[in-house]
């Protein structure tokens, strides 16, 4: 899928820096999508809805042979605010998604955190995926774009339908893949997508944070 270049246009631009808190909210989808997030289509298009889920309100993401993405700009320092944490669950997995390929590059479920670089085939990106075939716990460059790194942190149909909760060290994790500290951060990023198989998938995103450990 050729859309990380567009996705590099957008963050070009500055974004603001944020507050110098121990936890830096991004959206826990309770009152609508916070101000801030902007959608980009790159084929087609993936429904972003907020829905109600139990006591609450969650994102739910329904992509029918599309690719759309929600991005929320957000300058941060990736050594002092290194985890990044949410909640999840896909209804599926893409049964002919294989992130080794390009027309196989679709996930029921991705969250990434983004490192724009002012000449944009420098930019870098962390997806943290809902893979389908790729191993859990493995990582590997996207068939697209190779400064955009795949990282299987649910892998196969398993726990499709269970919520889940998930924390990343995104600062030990961008040391480990590509070998040096990290940047500034610029965004991070939430995207359903099915252009590339021409399957379809839905699934949910809840409690989006950045934050440092006590």
């Amino acid at each position: 899928m050729k859309v990380f270049g567009v996705i590099v246009l957008v963050l070009l631009a500055t974004a603001a820096a944020v507050a110098d808190d121990s936890v830096l909210p991004i959206d826990d989808f309770e009152h609508g999508l916070r101000p801030g997030w902007e959608e980009k289509r790159f084929e087609g298009r993936t429904l972003y809805e907020i829905v109600p889920e139990g006591t609450g309100h969650v994102l739910r993401a329904t992509s029918q042979q599309g690719a759309s993405g929600l991005i929320y700009r957000m300058a941060y320092d990736p050594k002092r605010f290194a985890l990044l944490s949410w909640r999840w669950k896909v209804d599926n997995i893409i049964a002919s998604g294989d992130a080794t390929r390009k027309s196989g590059d679709d996930y029921a479920a991705r969250v990434y955190v983004i490192f724009p670089h002012w000449f944009p085939p420098k930019t870098r990106s962390i997806n943290y995926i809902w893979a389908n075939r790729l191993p859990q716990g493995e990582h590997i460059p996207n068939p697209f774009f190779a400064n955009a790194v795949m990282v299987a942190v649910e892998s196969g149909p398993q726990k499709v339908g269970q919520w889940l909760e998930e924390t990343r060290n995104v600062y030990e994790d961008y040391r480990r893949i590509f070998g040096e500290e990290p940047p500034e951060a610029g965004a991070v990023a939430i995207m359903t997508d099915t252009d590339n198989t021409g399957e379809a998938a839905v699934a949910y995103y809840d409690d989006l944070r950045v934050w440092r450990r006590p």
